[in-house]
């Protein structure tokens, strides 16, 4: 992403915005930047990898979820696998709506002119990049919430979380996310061309538009809500599960079984709140400071009082913070399910066959790895016995171990 662009300052001031809109739908997008082909951060390989991976990903996380739903013994996992398929299917939409208009404008030599010359393809795409941003965002706060419940409040969770009600509070964050993501049509707000041409988002610096100040700052601030209420959550439920893994030490095959699952789960919830973070953090801040400077990637047409090398650096940090944003919705399905189903369990035999071997080191004896992985086989054996202590760590069971 620290390439330098090729062309000259002389081009970029000659590739100004300077249109006056008159209606919410910047008619800047007419001006798009046909030459930013030159700057090596841009370039037509992210887009459609980062829609191949998307799609397979989120596939095959829908096809788990699908066929774990319909299993009866996992009737006490349906509200949790609701929300991960509701996940994966936002993000699935995502990138199906929005990764062939990029990849479109960038065989149309980056010029948004040819594929949208009436404008309303810009607006589409923004409504798309803020319902199908914040949504996943709103989804994962209600999986951490209800992980939570399920957690510190098992009995409560079992007599009011019924399935009914997860579905309810789904289509209630597609549908408010939707009705705000389209306020721009209405009139409060605007969508814009972004630096380079190829993609619309939320217009950050025109203070002039009606309410364009206030669309583009609640964007953010639901954003970094939400990620609030999400690594809270997480804490939370990572604070109980330690606890209450320390209360039952025992050398029993029952504790070790829940002492496994709940590592796992401290694993799984970690590796989600890095996620979140590196995706998101970047594109929210950055929206929050120019939204104060009353700035926008307008400026990557313009030089203006900025000098070539501070243009070139804002440029290119704020297609790699949408880009990061993007990346979310590849990485959803893996961190929320895939990851635990194929990595996290191996990932734990190891580690404790590689911390068995270093007491034995220290004892000065052999450590027996064939021994070990007719543990790791026992282990298997007795997961099935474990299934009830694994809905209630990670699907919101509703009996006390």
């Amino acid at each position: 992403m620290a390439s330098k662009c090729k062309s000259s300052t002389v081009s970029l001031q000659n590739l100004t915005a300077g249109i006056m809109p008159d209606s919410n739908i910047s008619k800047s997008s007419q001006d798009s930047p046909g030459r930013s082909g030159s700057c090596g951060s841009v370039s037509v390989f992210f887009p459609i990898t980062m829609m191949v991976t998307g799609m397979v990903g989120n596939s095959l996380a829908m096809l788990l979820v699908y066929s774990a739903y319909r299993k009866k013994e996992n009737k006490r996992k349906r509200s949790f696998l609701l929300c991960i398929g509701s996940l994966a299917l936002t993000d699935l939409f995502g990138q199906l709506l929005t990764s062939p208009i990029v990849i479109s404008v960038y065989r149309a030599d980056m010029k948004w002119d040819r594929v949208d010359p009436s404008k309303t393809l810009c607006a589409f795409f923004g409504v798309c990049m803020t319902t199908f941003g914040l949504c996943p965002l709103f989804l994962a706060s209600a999986m951490a919430i209800e992980r939570a419940l399920a957690i510190i409040a098992p009995h409560w969770y079992s007599h009011y979380m019924k399935t009914s009600v997860t579905k309810q509070v789904l289509v209630i964050i597609w549908c408010l996310v939707l009705l705000f993501a389209l306020l721009p049509i209405a009139g409060v707000g605007e969508y814009t061309l972004q630096w380079p041409g190829t993609w619309c988002f939320i217009n950050t610096g025109d203070k002039d538009v009606t309410g364009n100040t206030f669309f583009a700052t609640t964007f953010a601030a639901l954003g970094i809500f939400s990620l609030l209420v999400t690594l809270s959550c997480n804490v939370v439920t990572i604070r109980a599960l330690v606890t209450r893994c320390k209360t039952k030490a025992s050398s029993t095959q029952s504790s070790k079984q829940w002492e496994r699952l709940t590592t796992e789960t401290v694993i799984q919830l970690m590796g989600i709140m890095c996620v979140l973070l590196t995706c998101w953090s970047p594109l929210l801040v950055l929206m929050l400071k120019m939204i104060l400077t009353h700035t926008s990637s307008h400026h990557c047409y313009s030089a203006g009082s900025l000098s070539p090398q501070e243009l070139q650096k804002d440029c290119n940090f704020f297609l790699t913070a949408i880009r990061l944003a993007s990346l979310n919705q590849i990485l959803d399905p893996w961190v929320y399910l895939l990851l635990r189903e194929i990595l996290l369990r191996k990932f734990c035999q190891v580690a404790s066959a590689v911390s068995k071997c270093s007491l034995d080191v220290q004892k000065q004896t052999q450590c027996p790895l064939d021994v070990q992985n007719k543990k790791a086989i026992q282990n298997d054996d007795a997961h099935k016995q474990s299934l009830n202590m694994e809905n209630s760590i990670l699907n919101g069971g509703c009996e006390e171990q």
